[in-house]
């Protein structure tokens, strides 16, 4: 049993369709979307090792010749080099914009894979076949595509929206629990961002999805991606409504600069810590209650995902470098300072020109060197 959850953009509107067995029906889905029935496949060494088999076989069993793209796993291959090396591979495999790209794993394939097929020949069609519960609820939804820089993240990017979107339920028994929790940190964004009934139930049931419980993960997914795909639908290039998706994000990205990108924290880490500080800034500038920064940061924690900066490797931190790290975030305009703020529990909002000195001196009230 499935479920598509349309993603409203006129001509370019697609379908996020969730459930159990989909990599299996991968062929019979993604071939309508084929010319020549030819499809590029850009997966990592884990997955593909893992799932690789099946999915070929299931592509190839509707009639599509498969051009595996494997590359490292890991943050660092979302990179200028990455990029440069899966351009390459597209370009020799003679892709004609006729011809299909597929993007099969997690958050890093899905961004890395949508910015190549951006750019390649000005712009080749894409399908998102996610592999992991973050890319599942958040990037592989919506047409954001970018890399990393030593500058900062996903500051070199473009919107390119997919042509569709499988998310496979089964694919995320082979999941660490580690990788759960993170994807879980966007989950939860979903309700302490815009549904605080939402909030409620992952409150009652956030280890029912952990544990992967079938129906509980069902509803996750589909109802975070129900959110994602209205405010994109709303507002696709992120110039308004779009950036609330973006709670935790500002925080969470300087953290992971810090930690220079690797294993030691994950994006999902990043995020879980970055909504906690973010809701404890809030109550820090009275523009929500002390209670609610609390409960948000409990429900977190419950999830076994940090929330302080000092349950984060490399710590202390910085206050000032953390902040240079946070100017240069995408959202930041005419070198002000911009954050997701909350005024209570599934109610952010978009806070401009907020006062890095404020900002600092909150670091420093968390922990971080002055």
């Amino acid at each position: 049993m499935s479920r598509s959850v349309p993603v409203g953009l006129g001509a370019r509107a697609y379908d996020v369709v969730i459930g159990k067995g989909l990599l299996a029906q991968a062929g019979e889905r993604i071939a309508p979307f084929t010319r020549r029935g030819r499809l590029a496949v850009v997966s990592d060494e884990t997955v593909w090792a893992l799932h690789g088999p099946a999915f070929t076989a299931a592509l190839e069993a509707a009639g599509l010749a498969v051009c595996p793209v494997i590359v490292s796993p890991g943050e660092q291959t979302k990179s200028f080099e990455g990029l440069a090396d899966v351009s390459d591979r597209l370009l020799a495999l003679e892709l004609d914009r006729g011809d299909l790209v597929c993007a099969f794993g997690g958050g890093v394939v899905g961004d890395l894979t949508g910015f190549a097929a951006a750019i390649y020949k000005r712009g080749i069609d894409f399908v998102q076949v996610p592999t992991t519960l973050l890319a599942q609820v958040d990037s592989s939804v919506g047409g954001k595509t970018a890399i990393d820089t030593p500058r900062g993240k996903n500051l070199v990017g473009a919107f390119h929206q997919p042509k569709l979107v499988l998310a496979d339920l089964d694919a995320l028994s082979t999941l660490s629990d580690r990788e759960m929790r993170a994807g879980y940190a966007e989950v939860i964004k979903y309700g302490l961002l815009g549904d605080f009934g939402f909030f409620e139930w992952l409150e009652a049931n956030g280890q029912a999805v952990l544990a992967r419980a079938p129906a509980a993960l069902a509803h996750a997914v589909a109802r975070s991606v129900e959110m994602k795909a209205e405010i994109v639908a709303e507002d696709e290039k992120e110039q308004g409504r779009r950036a609330l998706l973006n709670l935790g994000h500002t925080f969470g990205h300087a953290l992971e600069a810090e930690t220079g990108y690797g294993e030691a924290l994950l994006h999902g880490e990043a995020v879980a810590a970055g909504q906690a500080l973010a809701f404890r800034f809030s109550a820090a500038q009275g523009l929500c209650s002390a209670q609610d920064a609390e409960r948000a940061t409990a429900a977190i924690a419950a999830a076994g995902l940090p929330t302080r900066m000092d349950e984060i490797p490399g710590a202390p931190f910085d206050a000032d470098r953390l902040v240079r790290h946070m100017a240069q975030d995408k959202k930041a305009e005419a070198g002000q300072l911009t954050f997701i703020l909350a005024r209570k529990l599934g109610e952010a909002f978009v806070a401009k020109d907020v006062d890095a000195h404020a900002v600092r001196r909150f670091l420093v009230d968390e922990g971080a060197l002055g």
